[in-house]
C-alpha cells in the first residue's frame, strides 16, 4: 500500500467506524417484518434475559456529530403525545408471547436526551411504564443525562424511580470545544450535576468522553483526563470521534469536497475550527491510549475498547453484557433498535409514522433481519472482541463450535499483525488491538457482509 493510501485510510473520513451489531444494518429490510412478528408471537427460549430500551429523542441542541434520531423543535404538547405513544408501544409489547412471564433484566433510557424531560414528565412516564413492565428487580436501570438539563429535584425523581446507573454526557470540559461541536452544557454544570448525583447515592455514575472532538489538542485532552480522574466516577466511557453520513459535520465536509463550500466560505462560529480539521485515527488512538494509561495509574481497570471501571467487582454494565451475549431487548421509541428471538428489529424512523401506527394500536416496526445461528455466533465473537477477551469454551458450550478452528484464518491474521494473542481457549486482544478493534472486525464477517456501508 502506498504512503498516500495509508494516510487516506487513517484520516477520519465519512462513514461509521464503530461496529455495534452484525450483520450490518444495511441488510435489515422491511420485507423481513413477518419474521419479527413471528418472533414476538413465539414464547421465549429458556434462560434468555429480557431488556427494555426506551428512546427519548428530545435535545436542547443537535450536536454536530450526532447521527441519532433527535428533535430540537418539539413543544410540551408534542412531548406528551410522544410519551403517550411510547407507553402504548410498551403496552403492546408486554402482551406478546415472547415476554413469557420474564421479568426485566435491564432497562435503558437513551436518546436524544432523556434528562430533557421535566421531573413531573419523568415521574409520570416511569410510573406508567413500571405498572406495565415492572423493573424493581432489574439488575440495572440506566439513564442518560446531559449535565445542563439536570436539577437536584430531577435527580431525586430518578433515584426514587429506581435508576441505578446514571450516565453523564460530559464529552469534554473546555467551553470552546463544547460550543464548536454543538454541545449545550457548560463545565460548571458538569461538576454541579455530578455532585448532586453523588450526594443522592446513585449506585453507579458513568462519565462519557469523546476523543477527537473538533478543536481538541493534546494539552486540553490531558486536562480532560486529569479533571475526570479527580471526579472519581465509577466508570468512564471514551469514544473516538467518527463522522457518520447524516451529521452536520459530515454535510459540511461533503459540501467542501464537492466544491459547494470552501473552507473560507463555510459558515462557522467565530474563530471555530472546521470539521475537516478533526484529528486522524492514529491521533485519536494515542489520546485514548494516554487516557487508559492514566486511569490505570489511578486504580481503574480497562473493561472494553471504550470503558474503564474503578471497581470491577462492583461496577458492571449489564446492558452491554446482556445485549452482546444475545439477550432479547425491546427497542422502543422512534427509530429504535431491538433484538427478539434471534431477529433484529428497528422501528420506523419518522415521528409521523411512529405516532400514527401507535394511534392505530399497531407496533411501529420498520425493518428487520432474521439471524441464523452462525450470524448470532459471529455477532457475539465480534462484539465480545471489543471487551478484549474471548473464551473458546463459552462458544463451544453455547454453539457447539470450536471457534479457534472455525475462524483460524481470521485469528491467525489478527495475531500475526499484533492485534490479538491466542493461548488455548483464551483469545486476548492486545492493547494496541483494543485501541482500533473496530477497524479489524470485518475479518470475522462472512464474505457476503464485508465491505458494506455500516448503516
Amino acid at each position: 500500500m502506498s504512503t498516500t493510501a495509508i494516510v487516506d485510510q487513517e484520516k477520519t473520513g465519512l462513514g461509521n467506524y464503530f461496529i455495534a451489531n452484525y450483520p450490518p444494518f444495511a441488510y435489515w429490510k422491511k420485507d423481513f417484518l413477518p419474521a419479527a412478528q413471528a418472533a414476538l408471537d413465539t414464547p421465549p427460549v429458556a434462560g434468555v434475559p429480557l431488556g427494555l430500551y426506551l428512546h427519548i429523542p428530545f435535545c436542547r441542541k443537535r450536536c454536530k456529530f450526532c447521527y441519532f434520531r433527535v428533535y430540537t423543535d418539539k413543544n410540551a404538547k408534542d412531548i406528551e403525545v410522544y410519551l403517550d405513544a411510547l407507553v402504548k408501544e410498551v403496552e403492546l409489547l408486554a402482551r406478546k408471547p415472547v415476554v413469557g412471564g420474564r421479568p426485566l433484566h435491564y432497562v435503558y433510557f437513551g436518546g436524544g436526551t432523556p434528562s430533557y424531560l421535566s421531573a413531573s414528565q419523568l415521574r409520570s412516564l416511569m410510573t406508567r411504564l413500571r405498572e406495565i413492565m415492572p423493573w424493581q428487580t432489574a439488575s440495572e436501570v440506566t439513564f442518560e443525562c446531559e449535565p445542563g438539563t439536570l436539577q437536584q429535584h430531577k435527580l431525586e425523581t430518578l433515584r426514587e424511580m429506581g435508576v441505578t446507573r446514571l450516565s453523564l454526557g460530559v464529552e469534554n470540559f473546555k467551553p470552546e470545544i463544547l460550543q464548536y461541536n454543538g454541545r449545550a452544557h457548560l463545565e460548571d454544570e458538569i461538576y454541579r450535576a455530578f455532585g448532586w448525583a453523588r450526594d443522592l447515592g446513585f449506585p453507579q455514575i458513568n462519565l462519557d468522553l469523546i476523543a477527537g472532538m473538533v478543536g481538541e489538542d493534546w494539552d486540553n485532552w490531558k486536562q480532560c483526563i486529569t479533571k475526570t480522574i479527580a471526579m472519581a466516577p465509577d466508570c468512564v466511557t471514551i469514544y473516538q470521534m467518527e463522522l457518520p453520513y447524516n451529521t452536520v459535520f459530515s454535510k459540511a465536509l461533503r459540501d467542501e469536497e464537492s466544491g459547494k463550500v470552501s473552507l473560507e466560505q463555510a459558515p462557522t462560529e467565530s474563530a471555530s475550527p472546521h470539521a475537516s480539521q478533526i484529528a486522524d485515527w492514529p491521533t485519536k488512538r494515542e489520546w485514548v491510549q494516554y487516557a487508559f494509561d492514566e486511569f490505570v495509574k489511578a486504580g481503574y481497570s480497562v473493561s472494553s475498547a471504550t470503558t474503564v471501571v474503578k471497581n470491577p467487582e462492583k461496577t458492571r454494565f449489564v446492558y452491554r453484557e446482556a445485549l452482546w451475549t444475545g439477550a432479547d431487548m425491546f427497542g422502543t421509541g422512534v427509530a429504535s433498535f431491538g433484538h427478539v428471538g434471534g431477529v433484529h428489529i428497528q422501528n420506523v424512523d419518522t415521528w409521523e409514522q411512529y405516532i400514527e401506527m401507535l394511534d392505530r394500536d399497531e407496533l411501529p416496526l420498520g425493518r428487520a433481519f432474521p439471524t441464523t445461528p452462525r450470524d448470532r455466533l459471529i455477532r457475539e465473537i465480534v462484539l465480545l472482541l471489543k471487551t478484549g477477551h474471548l473464551d473458546a469454551g463459552y462458544f463451544r458450550k453455547k454453539y457447539g463450535v470450536e471457534i479457534s478452528t472455525e475462524f483460524r484464518t481470521a485469528f491467525e491474521k489478527l495475531e500475526r499483525e499484533g492485534w490479538l494473542t491466542v493461548a488455548g481457549d483464551r483469545i486476548d486482544t492486545t492493547r494496541a488491538g483494543l485501541m482500533q478493534i473496530d477497524r479489524h472486525l470485518q475479518v470475522m464477517f462472512d464474505p457476503q457482509y464485508r465491505g458494506t456501508r455500516y448503516a
